[in-house]
């Protein structure tokens, strides 16, 4: 029998800080819903360092403790991520997570943008936008598909990184990376009620033992060095495939979202 609803609500690692986090008082979330497992990389290695240069790691002040999840730079001040519990902080320019690394830039979160109809029991439209205190210096940011948007066909091979489980015990503090392909929607179909072909994006590696796992979500799927996605749910058990939510699905409400805040300070409320 197919899951009534995928894993829902806040995607992300649960567990201790890293020794040097610091929390931020007074970010903006506009993120709900109760904590569930997320999904991180399986079967794949430890990505050259900061071959990835937009990645971000994410920690997320909840409930029920801290948690970890993945983002990816979308503009010098916002970073494109799932939808989050907050308040959240941005590490950018980390290769290992554990260590104070020169190239590192932590960043607190002006204000989390969430999508106006982000549902949490089906985890549709499962896309924020997180507007930084400050742009970040020195990083590089991700192409994502600032064309007329395209959705990545079956068979397309894609790269997956993220921190945190490589297992359902496993833990690593590298950057991990691996590759996976795009698949027919009817293999997540048959395995999620509520997966939908017109936003989300089926992935996974049916020959190999590779997938996304806890921590992983809201990273990127990058197709031929463009974001075509964004980490969102697999089965609760971690069995693949994986759900992603298609960019090109809310290329307008990202553009206009990010025109609508400056890029410091800027007040004005989102209407979306």
């Amino acid at each position: 029998m197919k899951p009534t609803t995928p894993a829902g609500g806040w995607d992300c690692e649960f567990g201790p800080p890293p020794p040097y986090f610091l929390p931020v008082s007074g970010a903006k979330s506009l993120a709900g819903g109760a904590p569930a497992a997320t999904w991180e990389i399986i079967g794949g290695q430890e990505a050259r360092p900061h071959s990835h240069p937009y990645m971000a790691y994410l920690l997320t002040q909840t409930p029920v403790g801290l948690g970890t999840c993945g983002g990816f730079l979308v503009r010098e001040d916002f970073v494109l991520t799932a939808d989050l519990p907050g308040p959240i902080n941005v590490i950018l320019g980390a290769h290992n997570i554990e260590r104070l690394e020169s190239t590192q830039q932590r960043i607190s979160v002006l204000r989390a943008i969430r999508h106006p109809e982000y549902d949490q029991q089906t985890n549709l439209n499962d896309i924020m936008l997180l507007q930084l205190a400050f742009s970040h210096c020195g990083g590089s940011i991700s192409s994502w598909d600032h064309g007329g948007g395209s959705r990545p066909s079956p068979g397309t091979k894609c790269t997956v990184a993220g921190w945190g489980l490589v297992g359902p015990y496993a833990r690593t503090d590298v950057l991990q990376d691996v590759r996976l392909r795009v698949q027919r929607d009817q293999e997540c179909s048959d395995r999620f009620d509520f997966y939908t072909r017109q936003t989300q994006i089926c992935v996974w590696d049916p020959r190999k033992r590779k997938s996304t796992f806890l921590g992983d979500t809201g990273g990127p799927l990058m197709c031929q060095q463009e974001a075509k996605g964004i980490v969102s749910y697999v089965n609760r058990m971690g069995a693949p495939p994986a759900v992603f939510t298609s960019i090109s699905s809310f290329l307008p409400w990202i553009r206009r979202t990010m025109r609508r805040f400056n890029q410091w300070g800027q007040t004005e409320t989102p209407r979306d």
